[in-house]
């Protein structure tokens, strides 16, 4: 039996660590990556084969103070619409190099805030992107809605152009809470607007809350989980808050003594992971639940789980691709990060280039050591065979990457002729010992907090 004591030992309550949703992590990726290798890439997908797609919108009506996410406030719909431009023109591009019959197998809006689109931006937005590639039969088209930016057109619009899943954003229901991460989002407006979605016919709902946050207690998240179940979401990220004033500036604004201990925040994670364990919930992952029917909870149980930049996914398709500033592509050749800022990106985009700006080729262990960390992140397992059958790696030298590791965390790991497993009692330990997996250096990266 792992305990506190030797999750502290090993780091748990300070280290600061990557989420690992891909492998390398974002700090490594260099200006090696530029627009003409991404179009190639996207020239060599397979006909009739499939894609996922994200768009990013990152415009806000107002700033939540706790996120960290690259967004911008507007109270003027001007710049979303010569964003929504530039989303086109980039959406066009892609046509272009985009080989034919390929179809898409996720289709996600996020930011930002994607429904502060009128309801002809959202037709004309979706218009353009089906213009690209149409929805695969069994396509997931999901959008993150925030309830204080949505009404019955807006998700007319949405019901219309295939949305099947939606995701809201909840962080907490405390009243005292909501005022200190300046995000002022009631119980009964986020009821109304899952109501809203389900009257559409959208069934599938996910959520986000978030522990760790300031002024944060057992029995306040006890009666936010509460709250939260009587909504009965399909599937729940439960996400750390991550206070890092000095990147995300607004977090400034948020009273850092008012925050709780990493000891806390594990006793906050311990109790919202028990109550939606005791309603039923499958726990996918190190933060994700699902309901028993959720495509999540199947994938976990058929060993399809995979982990991408929105988290868990039950998405198999090999490629990503990124629209919108700031956007993330993946392919089976490596990494592509479109311009952060919204004026960068508009600029190329406008000169007929994409925005890529930086990225990352695969090379050397790369596609073997962000297979073992994905292993580990969904499954808690990695399977010696199913890894020297797909990489050109023997058990030997598969064995000396176990011995490494297991000596990083010592009397944590059971490894066996199986492979390598995480006790139950260890998980929260599941990133650090990722970390040890990770062959590039992390000491420069400004990770967030292991807990």
């Amino acid at each position: 039996m792992v305990t506190q004591s030797q999750l502290a030992k090993l780091g748990l309550f300070d280290a600061k660590v990557p989420r690992y949703t891909s492998y390398p992590t974002a700090p490594q990726f260099s200006n090696d990556v530029g627009p003409d290798l991404y179009a190639g890439w996207i020239q060599q997908i397979p006909e009739d084969g499939t894609v996922s797609l994200y768009v990013h919108v990152p415009f806000c009506r107002r700033l939540c103070w706790f996120c960290a996410c690259r967004t911008q406030g507007t109270q003027s719909d001007a710049p979303v619409v010569a964003y929504l431009e530039t989303l086109k023109a980039e959406l066009a591009l892609l046509k272009q190099h985009l080989p034919r019959g390929v179809t898409l197998s996720r289709l996600h809006w996020g930011g930002g805030t994607p429904t502060l689109l009128n309801p002809d931006m959202i037709r004309d937005l979706s218009s353009a992107i089906f213009d690209v590639a149409p929805l695969g039969p069994e396509a997931e088209f999901s959008v993150e809605i925030d309830p204080n930016e949505i009404d019955a057109a807006r998700l007319d619009a949405l019901a219309a152009a295939g949305l099947n899943r939606a995701s809201i954003g909840v962080q907490d229901f405390d009243d005292e809470i909501q005022q200190t991460i300046g995000r002022i989002q009631g119980y009964d407006i986020t009821r109304d607007a899952v109501e809203m979605i389900r009257d559409r016919g959208i069934v599938s709902l996910n959520a986000d809350i978030l522990f760790g946050l300031p002024h944060q207690t057992q029995a306040r998240m006890t009666e936010s989980v509460q709250k939260l179940l009587s909504l009965s979401p399909d599937r729940v990220a439960l996400y750390g808050y991550a206070h890092v004033p000095w990147m995300a500036k607004r977090q400034q604004l948020i009273p850092s003594d008012a925050l709780p201990t990493p000891q806390e925040r594990l006793a906050l994670f311990e109790t919202a992971r028990k109550l939606f364990l005791w309603d039923g919930y499958a726990e996918i992952g190190i933060d994700h639940f699902s309901t028993q029917r959720d495509g999540l909870t199947l994938a976990q149980k058929a060993g399809r789980l995979r982990r991408n930049f929105q988290g868990y996914t039950d998405d198999t398709s090999d490629v990503l691709i990124g629209v919108g500033a700031s956007s993330i592509s993946r392919f089976p050749q490596g990494f592509a990060q479109n311009a952060a800022a919204t004026s960068a990106h508009t600029g190329k985009i406008r000169e007929g280039r994409f925005s890529t700006s930086r990225g990352h080729r695969f090379q050397g262990q790369d596609k073997l050591r962000a297979r073992l960390i994905e292993a580990l992140m969904c499954d808690f397992h990695i399977d010696r065979d199913e890894i020297t059958s797909r990489f050109a790696i023997t058990q030997h030298e598969l064995g000396e990457i176990f011995d490494t590791v297991d000596r990083a965390v010592p009397g944590v790991l059971s490894i066996t002729r199986d492979g390598l497993m995480i006790p139950p009692a260890a998980r929260p330990l599941t990133r650090i010992i990722a970390r040890a997996f990770d062959a590039y250096d992390l000491s420069n990266a400004g990770h967030s907090s292991a807990i």
